[in-house]
């Protein structure tokens, strides 16, 4: 049972769609090491687990567990991380009204799991509320932000055609929660008060993953369609700061993530197909996990994904989530530094 607190309150058409590698010139950041430099393919990812339903995004939570939305179920699954075994950690989210959407992504704060919940409202097709639930049961959760109300309300400069917007990832930032909106080309801040603002604005970019670092915020652009690589970047700023370009040459980019030894690691979904519509995935098998270079460019770690949509490391280990309901272990991705 979803419980709401007083608050008012086919294919998505985008005009910049979310869920995509060359080179290119601008030296990383500081502030984090750069990744190896693997031969593609090199390592082998190993199936940990699959039969998810419409899987999206992850997180690591308490246990040192995977814990993955499922938003074609309105559901999300703790899975072990050595044996990928499977169980039950919420249900009642609010689910798909589209192939695409319901419970999205989610992040803890302390032991209290949060759920990102989008394209589900009456400008879907669906009857629930665009936002964030607190998770408070296995089969109860309450809603604490309705990001939905706040898009209607202050819609993006930008074009749009699904007036909530297509919110995407979600990272914890000071008490409350960074959200990226993909189809309304912004980040939001949201305070676990309710209260949704503009923490950045963005032109047609396509903003998906995020990663923090104190104060500075690193968040994958998967580029306007059609997604070329020269269009997904990663790229860094802070609340008071300018956006720098940290690397760029990866199509589709999806996610991003510190690993060991604050290397930065992003998550390319692949080919975006000729003629493609917007909110389409990638062509299968032509995902890849990527780490940043000094010189601004990707090397490329394992190739051939088949859309992937989130990633975790855990020491030498990424976790790879899939459109296709599975999770992908690869060992050493570090191992070459």
């Amino acid at each position: 049972m979803i419980t709401k607190p007083l608050l008012v309150i086919g294919v998505v058409l985008m005009s910049s769609a979310v869920l995509m590698l060359t080179a290119a010139s601008t030296r990383a950041e500081p502030g984090f090491a750069t990744g190896a430099k693997h031969a593609a393919s090199t390592l082998h990812p190993v199936l940990l687990s699959s039969g998810l339903e419409g899987a999206s995004g992850s997180a690591l939570g308490p246990g040192g567990a995977l814990y993955v939305t499922e938003g074609a179920a309105g559901r999300i699954s703790r899975v072990d991380p050595q044996t990928g075994a499977k169980t039950t950690f919420a249900t009642g989210l609010p689910k798909q009204v589209i192939p695409l959407g319901g419970a999205i992504d989610l992040a803890f704060i302390g032991a209290t799991a949060y759920a990102l919940v989008t394209l589900v409202g009456p400008d879907v097709g669906g009857s629930a509320v665009v936002g964030i639930y607190r998770v408070d049961g296995p089969q109860s959760a309450t809603l604490v932000a309705d990001i939905g109300e706040f898009a209607l309300l202050h819609p993006p400069a930008t074009p749009f055609d699904v007036p909530t917007g297509l919110q995407f990832a979600m990272e914890p930032y000071r008490g409350g929660f960074l959200v990226t909106d993909g189809h309304h080309n912004r980040v939001l801040r949201v305070r676990l008060n309710g209260t949704v603002s503009v923490f950045r604005p963005f032109g047609n970019i396509v903003p998906t993953g995020l990663a923090l670092a104190g104060n500075t915020v690193y968040m994958t652009e998967a580029g306007p369609v059609p997604h070329t690589a020269e269009t997904g970047k990663v790229v860094s700023f802070g609340p008071k700061s300018g956006v720098t370009e940290v690397a760029s040459g990866a199509s589709l980019l999806v996610d991003v993530e510190f690993g060991r030894g604050r290397r930065l690691y992003a998550l390319s979904q692949g080919q975006f197909p000729e003629g493609g519509q917007p909110a389409e995935p990638a062509l299968p098998n032509t995902g890849a996990l990527v780490s940043v270079n000094e010189d601004g460019t990707f090397a490329v770690i394992v190739d051939g994904l088949n859309r992937p949509t989130s990633l975790e490391l855990i020491g030498d280990t990424a976790y790879v989530v899939t459109l296709g309901g599975e999770i992908w272990r690869i060992d050493g991705v570090s191992s070459g530094d």
